[in-house]
């Protein structure tokens, strides 16, 4: 995102929006800011990283699933608990939103869980009424969405696709 921009998103397939956000969050971080990224829908791809181990405490990630699959290939029944994990994850979001524990919030894969119908759009736009104060906040995932859409100051489409 650019300078002064509050609010982006990241739009794209595959990993390309991850490796984009962060390369943000590296570029934050080397200007002394704190950043946080909480991974959705993502399996365990950089789970155990011990490169992104090292880049703590300036970049905090957080991943709130527990199951090394992805989602789709779950039992409905794993669904449901992960489902869980999930809104935990959420409510943590809501938790660094509302206290601004960082200056850069990334969530991750974010816009998948209104794509699978884990939460509604009218639940994102809650969550993201939280936002306090000066931190940005970036939101990944393959498709834009018009509820989240109009609040953002930048959107990026990455990928041949668009």
């Amino acid at each position: 995102m650019e300078q002064g921009k509050k609010t982006g998103i990241c739009v794209g397939k595959g990993a390309e929006t991850t490796m984009f956000v962060l390369g943000k969050a590296l570029l934050a971080a080397d200007e002394g800011k704190q950043v946080m990224v909480i991974r959705f829908m993502k399996g365990r791809r950089l789970k155990d990283s011990v490169f992104l181990k090292r880049l703590e405490p300036e970049i905090r990630f957080f991943r709130f699933e527990k199951s090394g699959e992805e989602f789709g290939e779950l039992s409905p029944e794993h669904q449901k608990e992960e489902i869980q994990n999930i809104k935990n994850g959420l409510h943590y979001a809501r938790k660094v939103l509302r206290t601004g524990e960082c200056d850069l919030l990334i969530l991750d894969g974010v816009l998948e869980l209104l794509d699978r119908g884990i939460i509604t759009e009218e639940e994102m736009l809650s969550i993201l009424e939280e936002k306090t104060g000066e931190m940005a906040v970036v939101l990944t995932g393959a498709r834009l969405y018009d509820c989240v859409g109009r609040l953002a100051d930048e959107v990026c489409r990455i990928g041949a696709d668009f």
